[in-house]
């Protein structure tokens, strides 16, 4: 395996943050000097800083859903404001989040130091679905809602396109989104290219994961 990814899995890092760590010459195997691109097993001593990390298969994994309120960003540091690391305990501090959402918005967050598990929700090629509650400045119109479901709309970092259904039947404002990207604020751009602004976006399912147990609770452990 390679060593980039025997750290994610390991420590719950992504694979660019293991990466780093082997560049600056912090990490090492069996008392060397790693490299980029290195082959390594369970059978290896691999440490960071000095202090050797626990193999895929010893590391105890934890995995979080959270009911993300609007206000909190997803990052350690909040630059002043309040993070998502504040609603949790310190000895869950070790959980990275997985398919971020921006502080104005709310609702399922994952959180894992499962490196695996964390790829397998983020990256693009396992198509993971996400639905999205959100509320609109004003009532969608029907060539609108045909452009983006249909053919997408043109951002600067290409094509977003998306499923769009109703909440309510008569209500052209609430509208629930199905999608298996995952760009940064990619509906708040979608709308936002056709002038409207998304005033309510709340998460309510991402792959297998949903909100249905948390109801009165911030966060539940879920493995």
């Amino acid at each position: 395996m390679r060593i980039n990814r025997y750290i994610a899995q390991s420590t719950g890092l992504s694979r660019r943050a293991a990466d780093r760590l082997i560049y600056t010459g912090q990490v090492t195997v069996n008392g060397l000097t790693a490299s980029a691109g290195q082959d390594v097993s369970d059978a290896d001593k691999i440490s960071i800083d000095g202090k050797q990390i626990a193999s895929s298969s010893d590391q105890k994994f934890i995995t979080i859903v959270m009911n993300k309120p609007v206000g909190y960003v997803c990052s350690r540091d909040g630059q002043g404001s309040k993070t998502v690391y504040d609603l949790l305990p310190e000895e869950l501090h070790i959980l990275k989040p997985v398919g971020r959402l921006d502080k104005d918005s709310s609702g399922l967050l994952v959180m894992t130091n499962n490196g695996k598990l964390a790829h397998e929700l983020s990256h693009p090629s396992y198509q993971k679905r996400k639905v999205y509650n959100i509320s609109l400045s004003h009532n969608l119109t029907p060539l609108h809602h045909q452009m983006i479901c249909d053919y997408g709309i043109m951002l600067e970092d290409g094509v977003s396109k998306f499923s769009l259904d109703r909440i309510s039947e008569g209500n052209d404002k609430d509208w629930r989104v199905t999608m298996t990207e995952g760009r940064n604020r990619q509906i708040r751009r979608t709308f936002s290219a056709l002038d409207y602004s998304v005033k309510r976006l709340h998460r309510i399912k991402f792959g297998e994961y949903t909100l249905a147990n948390l109801r009165n609770t911030v966060y539940t452990i879920v493995s």
